[in-house]
Parts: structure tokens; sequence; C-alpha cells
């Protein structure tokens, strides 16, 4: 194999490799691409460093570069994935049944590296998840950030440890028996690094999106950019025996073609599933709460296996801590009511009126539709780190959260550090080079929340690496209290959750929710298994007899007539059948 790069406006297109420019040549079966193979073409082997130089220009990173060493402006390296040898046999884990955990490598530990990471695996194993999703992992300017300003695709950020130290937590991740799900933004790239639009039409002025011009998925041109944006996607599933990706805002995605570029993609990952013979998926987030996001392409959906259900998180926001601003306020009406919706029916807004948009938003969700395909939780990278402060639920209201969450009919997920009430806050953090791009962010952000009544010196600084530093997670919080005692009530709810098939029972319509809004408390019926959660801070008696307690977050009489639960306290029990 050769260089090869698509630069379809270009007259002429060298390759500088070593110091010196080697011309490539038009390929005459891909209109647009330009190659070197053959006689006296320069050496493409692991490692080797090269740029790309178009019509005499500046050298240029390769649009589908594996390794940047040097950044997303430096030159590219060769990847021979070959070259690697995986210890650890994966015959993947599938969706249904699993339980997911959000993390960022940046932050998930002080190091902030693959390596580090794998050092913590243990602690997921034991805690009885089933897939790590990674925020993330594409090169972007400077050290640190979240990531979703990431410009090299198919590359992989130098210093959390580059293609080989993800292959090294992969492969450590499934000797743990766990799976590896990545969060890949295909709606934009970053405002500082991106060389893609000198190379061709990436972009368009067709639509216009939040970040400037859209992703070009259905001008001229288009054919090469899904092309580009599929082989990404196909290239983490198979390259580093990843088991499913995360699509960032996919409502974001401008797309007129007949054939959509999701339905494209997931017909893609599909394939490749069959071809490696283990599972694989594609969890989209979406703010449209479309059933068709995951409809069968059969039946004229984009076939994607699941989607973030948002709607599920707000209403447990708003019970759990009663604030009403922005988005909330349409759940924080009726808390309870809205969370045994969203619990019966994923979705609050099914058609509903949205106060926060202004009009109807959403359609009902189709009956069948397993649960599984939408993911519940009650805190994510988003709905922490786009708080003005970064802060979390506490650990008291996480002791209600928690089984509310994992004995839900969908795929429940949690954020790193939840499990113990992380006393870390989770805070906005950039590491951007450009002295400009870095102050418009820090105005930017502080102005935001100054129009909302904040404080703008309250406002963390992006650019202060003390932010990122705050928002590390403490591994000594584990062995102290109140965090011990979360963490043991995490892992005893995700035991249950897999030893009761109940509780993974996806069978939405199966599902049916008591709730009083005035004593505040909920109780959900899964089977023959209750979930009892008393938002109250006194006691309340539900309608329960005769039950057998399997799980509680604290002591509680048991009586044969009532179930009793003290404030603020949850069970799961079991009625007779």
């Amino acid at each position: 194999m050769g260089y090869q790069v698509w630069a379809p406006q270009a007259r002429q297109v060298a390759v500088r490799v070593a110091g010196r420019n080697h011309p490539m040549r038009p390929d005459p079966a891909r209109p647009g691409w330009w190659r070197t193979d053959g006689e006296g073409a320069p050496p493409y082997r692991d490692g080797t460093r090269y740029a790309f130089v178009l019509d005499g220009g500046e050298p240029l990173p390769d649009p589908r570069s594996r390794r940047q060493p040097d950044g997303p402006d430096g030159p590219s390296a060769v990847v021979d994935h070959s070259r690697h040898v995986w210890r650890h046999p994966w015959p993947g884990r599938e969706l249904p049944g699993a339980v997911l955990y959000e993390l960022h490598i940046g932050t998930f530990t002080r190091e902030g590296t693959f390596d580090a990471a794998v050092a913590r695996l243990p602690h997921l194993a034991a805690l009885g998840v089933s897939h790590v999703e990674l925020m993330p992992i594409c090169p972007f300017p400077g050290r640190h950030g979240w990531g979703y300003d990431g410009v090299a695709l198919w590359a992989v950020h130098e210093p959390y440890g580059g293609p080989a130290g993800l292959k090294r937590f992969v492969d450590a991740a499934h000797g743990h028996g766990l799976g590896v799900v990545l969060d890949v933004v295909h709606n934009h790239l970053g405002p500082s690094g991106d060389h893609l639009p000198r190379f061709g039409p990436y972009f368009t002025d067709r639509h216009h999106t939040p970040w400037g011009a859209a992703i070009n998925l259905d001008a001229p041109g288009s054919d090469a950019v899904r092309d580009f944006l599929i082989g990404s996607a196909l290239a983490w599933l198979r390259d580093y025996r990843l088991d499913g990706l995360r699509l960032d805002a996919v409502h974001a995605l401008a797309d007129t073609r007949a054939l959509p570029f999701l339905e494209e993609l997931s017909t893609a990952v599909d394939a490749l599933a069959l071809e490696a013979g283990r599972p694989l998926f594609l969890i989209a987030e979406s703010d449209l709460n479309d059933p068709r996001t995951t409809a069968s392409r059969e039946s004229g959906g984009l076939g994607l296996h699941a989607q973030w259900n948002d709607d599920f998180h707000h209403a447990l926001h708003t019970a759990l801590t009663g604030e009403s601003q922005g988005y909330y306020a349409d759940f924080a009406r009726a808390p309870l009511a809205a969370l045994a919706k969203t619990l019966t029916g994923a979705w609050f807004h099914d058609g509903t009126y949205s106060s926060f948009r202004g009009r109807s938003h959403g359609r009902p969700l189709p009956r069948g539709v397993p649960g599984y395909r939408f993911l519940g939780y009650a805190q994510t990278h988003d709905q922490i780190g786009n708080r003005a402060t970064g802060d979390r639920l506490t650990a008291r209201q996480l002791a209600l959260a928690a089984p509310l969450v994992l004995t839900a009919p969908f795929t429940p997920m949690l954020f790193m550090g939840e499990e113990w009430g992380a006393g870390t806050p989770w805070q906005f953090f950039t590491d951007h080079t450009d002295p400009a791009l870095a102050q418009a962010v820090r105005e930017g952000r502080r102005g935001e929340f100054a129009e909302h009544g904040w404080d703008a010196s309250r406002i963390p600084d992006p650019q202060d690496p003390a932010t990122r530093l705050r928002s590390c997670l403490d591994w000594s919080e584990p062995g102290r209290e109140p965090h011990t005692g979360l963490l043991r009530w995490y892992r005893e709810l995700i035991a249950l959750r897999a030893a009761e098939p109940e509780l993974a029972d996806p069978d939405l319509a199966a599902v049916r929710v008591e709730f009083d809004e005035d004593a505040r408390w909920i109780l959900v019926h899964r089977g023959t298994l209750r979930t009892a959660v008393n938002f109250a801070d006194q006691p309340r008696e539900l309608p329960l007899s005769g039950c057998q307690v399997l799980a509680a977050s604290s002591e509680f009489p048991d009586t044969d007539r009532r179930l009793i639960l003290p404030g603020w306290s949850a069970a799961v029990v079991r009625v007779a059948g």
C-alpha cells in the first residue's frame, strides 16, 4: 500500500517523506484521488512520517492520518495495525443487557492517559458494568480538552497515548470482560487545526450549523465526504476492536439526500459485524425524539441501534433537585408524573408542547420498541459539564437516582465517579494554543452564564490548568464514607439487575408506575419486583404488602401490611407472584 489522498481541486500533489517531495499521480479508478505506488515510490511502513503538498504549498497532514505524533498541525505517521499483537480474544458484548460507564481519559486519572486508566479497570469490573464509553479521543490542539473539537477523525490524541495506547487500553478492558464504546463527532470539527477545506469540499455553505458551515453530506463532492466519515467509523471498530460508537448530536447533521448518511453508516456497520463475527452497535445522541432514529431500515428508519434519552434524565433530575430553569421547566411542573411517563414510554415530549422550544416536540413511540434502545442516566458529561461550575449530584441524591436508573427498562449508563458520589466537579476546560481563540472561549463561557444572572468571576476559566485538575477524579474517595456506602449500593443494584431477568426486561408495555406527586413517592412495577423511592424527607407508607426486600438504601421497618420507607430512601422488593 502506498500514499493516497482525495484532493479533487488540486492540479499537482506530492507527498513529502524525509524532507523530499515525491510526485503523486491521479488514480484513474477514483476521480479526485492521487496515489503513489510502483517503482520509485517513497517508503510506506510503520512509523514513517509524511505530509502532502498541494500545488506547491506548505506541507499538510493527511486527512485520513492514523497518527499525528506532533499534534494536528504536524506531519502524519504511518500506522501498521497488523503489527499489534492482541492478548485477549474478544467475541464482543452486545447492547441488550449492557450497563455503560462514560469516562473521559484526560480526567479519569490525574495522569490523563490510557495506561493510567488501565490501572483502574479492575474497579470497573468489580462495579459490574459491561462497557466503557470513552469520550472523544481524536487529536486537537493543546493537551487537555473535552475532545469535541477534534480535527483528525482517524487518529488518536497523542498526549493520551496515541494509537498504541488505545490498543493497550482496549485489550486490557477486554481482558476484564469489558466492551469499549467510543464517542465520535461527525457534525463539526474543531475551530483550530482543521486542514480539511484545503483538500476538498468537506464543508458546504448550503447549510449552516452552530459551528458554521456544515459537514458536506449532500452537496457536490459529498460522496467522498461520506466515504471519509464511514471509513473512519469502520476503522475504529475494526482496527481497535471497539464494540460500538456513540454518535454526537446527530440532529445537527444537515442531510437532504434520499439515502440519509446515518442509514448508510448503519448499513456499513451491520455488514462489518457480520464480517467480524461479533456484535457492533451505534448509539445516537439525538434531540429530536424521533422513533425513526432507531427504527429498522426496512421500515423506513435509520437503523441505529440505540439513542440517549435526555427526557428520562430531565424528569429524574427535577425530581431529585427541584430545579425548573431552562429545559427543566416542563418536567418540574409534575416531576413524578413526567418520570412515570418516561419509564413507560421513553419520552416525555412525544408530540407535546415544549415551553423551552416554544413548540410541540417529538412524536409517539410505536408499540413494541424495546427499552434497551434508549440509554437512561442520572448524569452525563453534558449534564454536569454544561452547568456553570460543573457541579454533580450529591451522594444523597444519587442514592435515589441509582435504583431508578439501574432497574429501568433502558440501557443504564453511569458517568465516571458517579458510583461513589465523587466530590470533584467536572468543569468545562480547554487548552487552545491560539491566544485569540483562548480569550474568545473564556469570554464566551462567562458571558453565556452572566446572561442568566451568574457573577462572571465565579465561572471557572476554561484555559486555566487548575480547571482541568479540579475535574480529575479523586481515587481516594471510594475508600471513605459516604462514598464507600454509595459504591456498595451501586454494586448491589448492578448485581441485582444481572441476577433478576425482570429488571433487564426491555418491554416498555410491561412497566407500570404508581406515584403520589404530593407525598413524593414512586413505585415502579417490574414483573414481581418493585422499585420504591421516597423523595420526601418524612417516612412514607407505600401500597405494598407481604414483600421481600432484595436491596435497600437504608434500614427500615418491614411490615406485612405496608412498606414503610424512611425519608429520602429507596428499596427494591419482591412481591408474591
